[in-house]
């Protein structure tokens, strides 16, 4: 296994994150390093709770986990040290209040969402059980049916057609 330098492996992860925000893929082909090795240095670093997309993909594009992390990078910030995170990373400070937002809210809806989805399913469990009686309810009528053909055949087969009048 090839070990690189300490330097090298921050430049390339520099690379891979934000402002530049450059594809593994690509990184890789620029610097002979298998995409393998990169993209295993992306996630120890993603690991570390630090945001690292290396798909090239704007910030307004990234996975919700990208952007969860960059919050939790910048909950402790002033507003100085935010807006300085912004210049070198390449957003823009009304982004991470709106993730940060987001990500409060998240919770919320979820608990909400939640109470809404236990109500629906207690209303679907209900239509179910009717629909189950209902269906009950036909299948009798449908053997009762049946039974009284058979027995028209039989009386019909012992005493023949009856005479109309």
């Amino acid at each position: 296994m090839k070990s690189y330098s300490a330097e090298l492996k921050e430049s390339l992860l520099r690379r891979m994150m934000p402002p530049e925000n450059k594809i593994v893929s690509e990184l890789a082909r620029e610097t002979g390093i298998t995409e393998q090795t990169l993209y295993t240095w992306r996630r120890q670093l993603k690991n570390q709770g630090i945001a690292v997309p290396g798909d090239g993909k704007n910030s307004e594009q990234w996975s919700s986990e990208d952007k969860f992390a960059v919050v939790l990078e910048t909950a402790t910030l002033s507003a100085a040290e935010l807006a300085e995170y912004c210049r070198r990373k390449g957003l823009f400070v009304e982004q991470i209040a709106a993730w940060r937002q987001a990500c409060r809210s998240a919770n919320a809806n979820a608990a909400q969402t939640s109470k809404v989805q236990r109500e629906q399913s207690k209303g679907d469990q209900k239509r179910i059980r009717a629909l189950e009686k209902e269906l009950n309810r036909k299948e009798k009528a449908l053997a009762e049916v049946a039974a009284l053909l058979v027995l028209r055949k039989k009386a019909q087969a012992i005493w023949g057609e009856e005479a109309e009048d």
